[in-house]
C-alpha cells in the first residue's frame, strides 16, 4: 500500500501566521480585558496609546534616517565609521545612552537603524543598555526622591553598564559567536547602495527614481515593522502597571545583604517602572527597609529589561543576542547594587 501525505493547505499556514502577528497578539490582549475586566478597559487603552503617542516622533526620525542612508548609499560609510575603532566606538555609545533622553522603548527604533546600517553589535549594546537608565529630567526626580548621591549613582551605573555590556559583548564576537545578529527580515527595492563610479554616497535621492522608490520602500517597511511591536509593548507595559500590584514587590524585596540584591534585580526585570515612577516607589520601599543596594539593582534591571522592551528586543534580534541581553542587563545591575552598597 503506497501512504501518501498530504500537505497543509496553502490557506491554514496563511491563518496560522496572522494568528502569530503582533497585531493580531495586541487585539486579543485588549479583548481579553475587554470582555474580563471591562471597568479598566478604557484605562489600559488610553495608557498604552499615550504612550506609544510619546515614541511617534522618535520612530519617525528614525524610519525616516535610516530610509535615507539605505536609499543614497550612505549605509557603507557605517561600516567603514567603526573599522578599528570598536572600543572608541563602545566608550561613545555608552556615554552617549547614558545622556540621551530615551526610555528602554524609545530606543527601540535608533537601535533598529543602527542595526540595520550595520553598526557593530558590541557599540549597540552599549547604547541599548545604558539609555534607558537616565536623562536630565530623570536625574532630577531621582535627586528629589532619593538623594543626591543616588542620583549620580545612577547615572555611573547607565555609562558603567554600557561600558561593561559593550566590552563584554566585543570580546565575545571577536570569539565568533555572535554571528548572525538580526532577525532576517524581507527586503525590497532595488538596493541602490553608494555611487558605483566614486564609492561615495549619493546624497540627492529626489534626482534619480530608484533611490525614491527604495525611500518609500525602506520606510514604509521599517514603519509597520516598528509600529506592531512597539503597540504590542505598550500593550504589555499598561497590562503590567495595571494588574502588578506595588505592595506585593515591597513584599519580596525588602531587607539586607546580597540576597535582596539578587532578587531585587530578579523582580525589577519584568517589573515595569520607568524613571519618572520608580524614584517615588523605591523611596518608599527604602523607608519599609528596603538597601541603597537593592532599590539600585531595582532600578537598574527595571530600566534596562522591562518587558515591554524586551518584547521589541526580540523582535529585532536572534535568541541568542537577546539571551545575552538580558544576562548582561541582570549582571550589570547586580554589580552595580552591589558596588552601591559598598561604596555609601
Amino acid at each position: 500500500m503506497t501512504e501518501t501525505t498530504l500537505p497543509r493547505p496553502a490557506g491554514a499556514l496563511a491563518r496560522a501566521k496572522r494568528f502569530r502577528s503582533p497585531w493580531t497578539v495586541s487585539a486579543l490582549l485588549l479583548l481579553a480585558v475587554a470582555i474580563l475586566d471591562p471597568g479598566r478597559f478604557s484605562t489600559i487603552g488610553t495608557d498604552a496609546a499615550r504612550a506609544f503617542a510619546g515614541t511617534l516622533p522618535f520612530i519617525l526620525v528614525a524610519v525616516t534616517l535610516v530610509a535615507y542612508l539605505k536609499a543614497s548609499g550612505a549605509e557603507t560609510m557605517i561600516g567603514r565609521a567603526f573599522e578599528g575603532r570598536e572600543a572608541t566606538a563602545i566608550v561613545l555609545a555608552a556615554l552617549f545612552g547614558g545622556l540621551a533622553p530615551f526610555c528602554s522603548c524609545e530606543v527601540i527604533p535608533f537601535v533598529a537603524g543602527l542595526i540595520a546600517l550595520g553598526a557593530p553589535i558590541a557599540a549597540i549594546m552599549a547604547f541599548w543598555l545604558a539609555s534607558p537608565l537616565i536623562d536630565p529630567g530623570s536625574l532630577l526626580i531621582t535627586a528629589a526622591a532619593l538623594d543626591w548621591p543616588f542620583a549620580i549613582g545612577k547615572a555611573t551605573a547607565a555609562v558603567g553598564l554600557g561600558l561593561f555590556g559593550g566590552f563584554v559583548t566585543m570580546a565575545i564576537a571577536r570569539m565568533g559567536l555572535l554571528t548572525g545578529v538580526a532577525k532576517p527580515r524581507p527586503r525590497q527595492g532595488c538596493g541602490c547602495g553608494a555611487n558605483p563610479a566614486t564609492g561615495r554616497p549619493h546624497w540627492a535621492i529626489w534626482t534619480v527614481p530608484e533611490r525614491r522608490d527604495v525611500f518609500r520602500t525602506e520606510g514604509w517597511d521599517n514603519l509597520v515593522f516598528l509600529v506592531k511591536w512597539l503597540i504590542l509593548a505598550y500593550v504589555l507595559e499598561a497590562l503590567l502597571i495595571t494588574y502588578m500590584p506595588a505592595d506585593w514587590i515591597a513584599s519580596v524585596v525588602g531587607g539586607e545583604g546580597t540576597g535582596p540584591i539578587v532578587l531585587s534585580a530578579l523582580v525589577g526585570m519584568p517589573a515595569y517602572l520607568n524613571s519618572y515612577v520608580a524614584p517615588a516607589l523605591l523611596a518608599g520601599l527604602m523607608e519599609q527597609g528596603m538597601s541603597a543596594g537593592a532599590a539600585m539593582a531595582f532600578m537598574v534591571a527595571g530600566a534596562v529589561s522591562s518587558i515591554p522592551a524586551m518584547a521589541a528586543i526580540w523582535a529585532l534580534v536572534k535568541p541568542h543576542v537577546f539571551a545575552l541581553y538580558l544576562g548582561l542587563g541582570l549582571t550589570g545591575a547586580v554589580i552595580a547594587g552591589m558596588i552601591y552598597q559598598a561604596v555609601i
